[in-house]
Formats: structure tokens, C-alpha cells, sequence
């Protein structure tokens, strides 16, 4: 191995120069607590002495207090710098080491064990080629080994290593290490892990890392290091079709057109016939241009920039496909989630969901079911809190295109990400589209909106008020409605307690029902307004997301939010239904302003304070506010 002496910061970028043209791999190291994963990642750093970032600055430091920065850095304090950030807990993020052989440049996720870190797991391990898989001579295959070689399997690692380490501790006993690979690989083929090399190892004393151990005569397999150097990884990915999804459209001029992006499967040439998904459009490659100049060929994990020898539209998000081996097309799918959210996940509520560089809407519908992910049990469930795992039925807002995630981690991957906090949710791992979505077409209609708009005299929109439960948004609606039927316009009322009598009587009053009650009433106010009606909607609708997606599906030019703006202590005195009396006295559970929350609209179109503005004035100044967009004369 690369063993440069007295590296510190000035050499890393020579260092890394050195070694700049070589492959790269990318592995997890995951197992149960004290299985010796700091042991393991500090000795492939000790042999390799290239530590760097978070080592460096905290290792070396210590090193050259201790006068030793002339002899590189001393395998224990490694180990015990490793260690500590566990007992510091660092655990809680996915920490990253580096380093380099003379075959290959190495970056190694250091993934938590505990259960509650399931999520940091996936995260390591989004982008991992290989995990190492420790198991303790002495303890065997656990649940926790279960549950990390299910979330690799599901994850899409096809390559797995079994580190059965500390054998030192059991006499290099060749029946322990035999039992346990026996014990691993049935379990293993029951999960659909192929290909899977196991190694006994120390990892403490160096055996079967870099050199094959004279305690261990009866192994004749490659040690851990050996296995890392020629692992084929970028030949798999160079089998399979190609594929690139579009990061940027390029046009300095008018004489080149091309679209650049990283090609994730498969190789493309010059004269390869692609199409533009999900467009549908084909072309031929014409150039691939890089910064070093044109190629004749280009492989999977190259950053390219294609022209086409067609001027055919192609945006940010479109994927360039081999046109003889397509991806599929569609807008819903089955899918495992992985949900990585301190807020639950909700039903129907609107997520922001990116794949590939693809960003739509996404909702997900009831899951099916979730996985335990130590028992592999799967049992029924409405939703996934943090760290749960579920198969669900997921709908976008669009049609994208597709592999199954088996097939291509990149393009049929994706992530969940709140709308609000713009924070990451969730991970999905697309297992097929739904047939219903290729059966399921738009119906072209000769009455359009505009001919809706001309018969009625006025323009379309979706009046809709939030506030609490006595706010007076039922009471302005109605004067509004009057005094809009007075002026001749086309109108309908949707009120919260008018449709939970027929159109949303199954649901309740918890957080994932209110997301669907607001859901369905936004698809029927968006049906009422394509018919050319002014609809007025009256609903507390406590939660922003919700309000934000009846705005986007609505869209904004036919859309206006009207906050009824009541503090909770005068809504309580008028309570007009007693429900806060029975809220109070915990008769009624998940009363919003009580035990439920209410989001306040950040930027309403219209607010109106109903401590000082009458029904009949609240009804005078929207209908001036529609006057001033043009919804009516």
C-alpha cells in the first residue's frame, strides 16, 4: 500500500494528484456495536497513512503534540480518535474516510449500528458500491446483522463482504467462521444477496487485511484489501443502457446546443441513436464534449456534454436514453420508502419529490404495509414514523421516466423533501409503475374554459378562507355569496361541515385525515372553477402544505387565500357550535387551536380582522379585490 510518510496538510493536494486517475470505490462498513468498525477503518487508514478532513485536523494535531508527526500517525490513537467520535456522538451523522492503495482511491461511510440511525444507514449507503458487513467471532450473526443486510439488499448493494472479525479471540477457529457463513448465506438467499465474499479477519491484528494471515492456513480467499483493489464495479454499470438525465441545457450561441449531465449507465457513442424522455422525441448523438475535448466514447460515471443532430426541445430533467432499450414512462408506482422525518409521514399529504434531476409533486397513498426490518415481518400500517420502512403506492404530478431500482439506482431513486422546511423526508426505491397509469389518458372537451368564462361573464375563481373554528369564515363566505349572486355571477359554497355530511364523512379529525379532507375538496373546487364558478371554500385547512398544493393544483391566477384573522380567545368566547368547551373539557381531541395546531398563512392574499370588519364590509373588500384581478367588472 501508498505509504507516504509525514503527510500533513500541504501534501494532500499533491497526494491526491498522485492518485487523481484512478478508479474510485465507494463502501459502507456497517454491524452491531463493538463489532470493530472503528478498529477496521482506523487500520485501513493506519496502512494506507492517508487521513485527511476530519482526521487530519484532530489526529494529526495530536500527533505533532506527541512528537511523532515524523513517524506518521499511530495506529491507536486512530482507533481511540474514531472511538471517541462515537462516545461524542457523531454517530448521528454518516462520517466519511478516505483513502488510497496503489490500484484504487477508497471512500469508506462509516454507518451507526443502532436501529434508531436506520436512516443514516441509508444515507451512507445511498451511493455505496460495496458494504462490509462485520460480524463478531464470538456473537454470531444477530438481529442487528439481519436488519443491515436487508437494508443493503434493499438498497440495491450488489456486493457485500463479510467481515468475520475477532477471530482472534476464538483461536482462528475455521468451524466458527464456516458455521457462521453457513448460518449468513441462507439467510442471504432468502433476501436476494448474491454476491457475497466472506473473509475472517482481526481486524485489530491486521489479519487478512493486507496480507494473508499465517493464523488462518485453511483460507485461501483474498483478503479484505485484494477483494476492495478488483472488485468490478464500473463494468456493471457500462452493461446496462444507457442513460443520463439532463443537469443543464447549454446555449452560449446559436451554433451549439447541448445538454450536459453524468451518465449513469451504459456508454454512448457518437452516431448512437437516444430518445428525450419523457417527451418521447429521438435523435442521434453528434459530439460528446468534455473540457479536454471531444470523445468517441463515453462510459457510466462520466460528465459529458451531448449535442444532438436534431434541434429537438430537451430540458433540465429529461433523460437521454439508448432508443433500442427505453426506461418506462409514468407517473405512479409502487415503491419502499424509508422514512427519515421526525414528523410522521401523512397520506395524500404533498411532497416535493426529486429524482434524478427531475423535481415534481409527489404524494403517497396509504402504504401497504411496512417492513420490521429485524424480522422482515410485514404488518399493516396508515402511515411510517422516522426510521420505518413501507411499501406504498406513490402518485407524481407528471409523467417521468424510469428503471426499476434493481436495475438503476440512479433513475429509479428518489428522495421526499417537506415543502415547508425544505428538509429530506424520505427515500424511495421505485419497485414498478402501477399499470392503471399507461391506462389512464386525459379527455380532450370542446367547451373550454375561456367559452365557460364568455357564457357566465365573469372569470373563474377559488375564493378559499382559512382561520379557526369560530373565525366568521362561514358567516363571510355566505354574505359574500349574497352579495356576488346580487351582481349576476355564477357561484357555489363548499363548507367544512356542509361536505363532511356526504362527500367526506369517513374521515375524522386526526392530522392524515384533515390532509385528505382538504385534498378532496381541492379537487372538487378545482372541478367547480374549470366550470367557470366563482367557488367559495370554507375551511379551517389548519396546515400551509395543504394550503400551498390547493393553490398549485388550483393555480395562482385562480386562486385566492382569504385569511379570516381571529384571535383564538375571541373565536373561543363567540363559539358559536360549543366546540371549544368540549375541546377544553377533553370531550373533543384534535380541536385545532386546542390540541392541534393552526399554521397561519405567511403572505394570504387577502386578510381580513374580524374584530373590526363587519360580514358585510369583509364582503364589499373582496369583491373590490376581484374587481382589481379582473374576475369581474
Amino acid at each position: 500500500m501508498t505509504s507516504p510518510s509525514n503527510l500533513i496538510a500541504d501534501d494532500i493536494e499533491q497526494y491526491l494528484a498522485r492518485h487523481a486517475n484512478k478508479s474510485m470505490l465507494r463502501f459502507i462498513t456497517c454491524g452491531s456495536v463493538d463489532d470493530g468498525k472503528s478498529t477496521l477503518i482506523g487500520r485501513l487508514l493506519y496502512e494506507s497513512k492517508l487521513v485527511f478532513e476530519d482526521q487530519l485536523t484532530a489526529l494529526e494535531a495530536d500527533s505533532r503534540k506527541s512528537g511523532t508527526q515524523g513517524e506518521g500517525l499511530d495506529f491507536a490513537l486512530l482507533v481511540d480518535g474514531l472511538a471517541a467520535e462515537r462516545e461524542q456522538g457523531i454517530t448521528i451523522d454518516v462520517a466519511y474516510r478516505y483513502f488510497s492503495t496503489e490500484q484504487r482511491k477508497f471512500v469508506v461511510a462509516d454507518t451507526p449500528g443502532h436501529e434508531q440511525y436506520t436512516r443514516n444507514m441509508v444515507t451512507g449507503a445511498s451511493t455505496a458500491d460495496l458494504a462490509v458487513i462485520l460480524i463478531d467471532a464470538r456473537k454470531g450473526v444477530l438481529t442487528q446483522t439481519r436488519r443491515h443486510s436487508y437494508l443493503v439488499s434493499l438498497l440495491g448493494i450488489r456486493h457485500v463482504v463479510i467481515a468475520v472479525n475477532k477471530l482472534d479471540l476464538v483461536d482462528y477457529s475455521q468451524q466458527v467462521f464456516d458455521e457462521i457463513v453457513s448460518e449468513y448465506t441462507s439467510f442471504a438467499n432468502e433476501i436476494g444477496l448474491a454476491n457475497v465474499v466472506a473473509i475472517p479477519m482481526s481486524a485489530y491484528m491486521g489479519d487478512n487485511l493486507t496480507d494473508r494471515s499465517p493464523n488462518t492456513p485453511w483460507y485461501q480467499g483474498p483478503t479484505l484489501i485484494e477483494h476492495l483493489e478488483t472488485v468490478e464495479i464500473s463494468e456493471e454499470l457500462a452493461g446496462s443502457p444507457f442513460r443520463m438525465p439532463v443537469q443543464w441545457v447549454n446555449r452560449p450561441d446559436l451554433d451549439f446546443r447541448g445538454f450536459s449531465g453524468q451518465i449513469v449507465s451504459g456508454v454512448v457513442r457518437p452516431g448512437d441513436r437516444v430518445r428525450v424522455l419523457p417527451s418521447g422525441k429521438e435523435s442521434a448523438v453528434a459530439r460528446i464534449v468534455t473540457m479536454d475535448g471531444d470523445l468517441d466514447e463515453a462510459p457510466a460515471g462520466r460528465s459529458v456534454t451531448i449535442t444532438l443532430t436534431d434541434e429537438i426541445d430537451v430540458s433540465r430533467g429529461d433523460v437521454l436514453a439508448a432508443a433500442d432499450a427505453l426506461p418506462g414512462v409514468a407517473d405512479q408506482f409502487e415503491a419502499h420508502v424509508v422514512w427519515m422525518g421526525e414528523h410522521e409521514m401523512l397520506p395524500e399529504r404533498p411532497y416535493l419529490c426529486q429524482i434524478g434531476t427531475m423535481t415534481v409533486q409527489a404524494r403517497i397513498t396509504k402504504p401497504k404495509y411496512k417492513v420490521n426490518v429485524n424480522t422482515l415481518e410485514k404488518t399493516a400500517t396508515n402511515t411510517l414514523a422516522l426510521n420505518e420502512i413501507g411499501v406504498c403506492n406513490i402518485s407524481f404530478d407528471r409523467p417521468v421516466p424510469f428503471d426499476a431500482y434493481r436495475a438503476n439506482r440512479d433513475t429509479g431513486g428518489f428522495i421526499l423533501i417537506d415543502r415547508l422546511t425544505n428538509t429530506t423526508v424520505g427515500a424511495g426505491m421505485i419497485a414498478h409503475s402501477l399499470r392503471r397509469s399507461d391506462n389512464i389518458h386525459w379527455q380532450a372537451v370542446d367547451v373550454n374554459e375561456q367559452a365557460r368564462q364568455t357564457l357566465n361573464g365573469h372569470r373563474p375563481q377559488v375564493l378559499w378562507f382559512t382561520g379557526l373554528s369560530g373565525s366568521g369564515k362561514s358567516t363571510i363566505a355566505n354574505e359574500l355569496e349574497r352579495q356576488l349572486y346580487a351582481l349576476g355571477c355564477h357561484t357555489y359554497l363548499l363548507d367544512g361541515d356542509n361536505v363532511r355530511h356526504g362527500l367526506n364523512r369517513d374521515l375524522g379529525f386526526t392530522e392524515a385525515d384533515r390532509v385528505e379532507n382538504i385534498r378532496r375538496v381541492t379537487e372538487v373546487a378545482r372541478l367547480m372553477a374549470d366550470a367557470g364558478l366563482i367557488v367559495l371554500a370554507s375551511f379551517i385547512s389548519p396546515f400551509r402544505a395543504e394550503r400551498e398544493a390547493a393553490r398549485e393544483l388550483v393555480g395562482s391566477d385562480q386562486f385566492c387565500e382569504v385569511f379570516v384573522d381571529t384571535p383564538i380567545d375571541v373565536a373561543e368566547q363567540r363559539d358559536p357550535k360549543g366546540l371549544y368547551k368540549k375541546a377544553r373539557r377533553g370531550e373533543l381531541a384534535n380541536f385545532t387551536g386546542v390540541d392541534s395546531p393552526y399554521e397561519s398563512p405567511e403572505h394570504p392574499d387577502l386578510r381580513i380582522d374580524t374584530t373590526a370588519t363587519s360580514p358585510e364590509e369583509a364582503g364589499r373588500l373582496i369583491i373590490e379585490h376581484l374587481r382589481g384581478r379582473g374576475v369581474i367588472a
